[in-house]
C-alpha cells in the first residue's frame, strides 16, 4: 500500500507539471482566447488514459504500484477528465449505450451548472 501512495505522489507530481508546461507552452503559441490548452490536455489525457491502461494490462509487465501511479497520478494530475473517458468507454465496452450516454450528457450539463453556481455564490458572499 504504501508503495502504491509513494508512487501515486511521486506520478502525481510529475503529471502535474506536465499540465502546467502544456499550459505555458500552449498559450505562448496560441493565445488564451480559446481554451486550446485545455483542450489539449483532455484530449491528450483522454488517448493515453487509454493506450496506457491496456498496454499495461494486456501487453507491458508493470508492478501494481507503477501502474496505479501512471494511471491515477500522472493521469490524475494531468487531467480527470481522462478518467470520465476511460469510465465511458467501458460503459460503452459493456454495451450499455444508453447508459454511456446518460452518464457523459450528465457529466457534462451537471459539471457545468455545478461550475456554474459554484462562482456564482464565490462571487455573491
Amino acid at each position: 500500500m504504501i508503495r502504491t501512495l509513494i508512487a501515486i505522489a511521486i506520478f502525481g507530481t510529475l503529471g502535474c507539471w506536465a499540465r502546467y508546461g502544456q499550459t505555458i507552452l500552449m498559450q505562448n503559441v496560441y493565445g488564451r482566447e480559446f481554451p486550446v490548452a485545455v483542450l489539449s490536455i483532455n484530449v491528450m489525457g483522454s488517448f493515453l488514459i487509454g493506450f496506457l491502461f491496456i498496454e499495461t494490462l494486456e501487453r507491458l509487465t508493470v508492478g501494481p504500484a507503477i501502474r496505479t501511479g501512471i494511471l491515477t497520478g500522472f493521469l490524475g494530475g494531468y487531467t480527470t477528465f481522462s478518467t470520465f473517458e476511460l469510465e465511458s468507454l467501458t460503459i460503452v465496452e459493456n454495451g450499455e449505450m444508453l447508459k454511456a450516454l446518460l452518464y457523459v450528457v450528465l457529466s457534462v450539463v451537471l459539471g457545468f451548472v455545478a461550475v456554474f453556481f459554484g462562482a456564482y455564490i464565490a462571487r455573491n458572499l
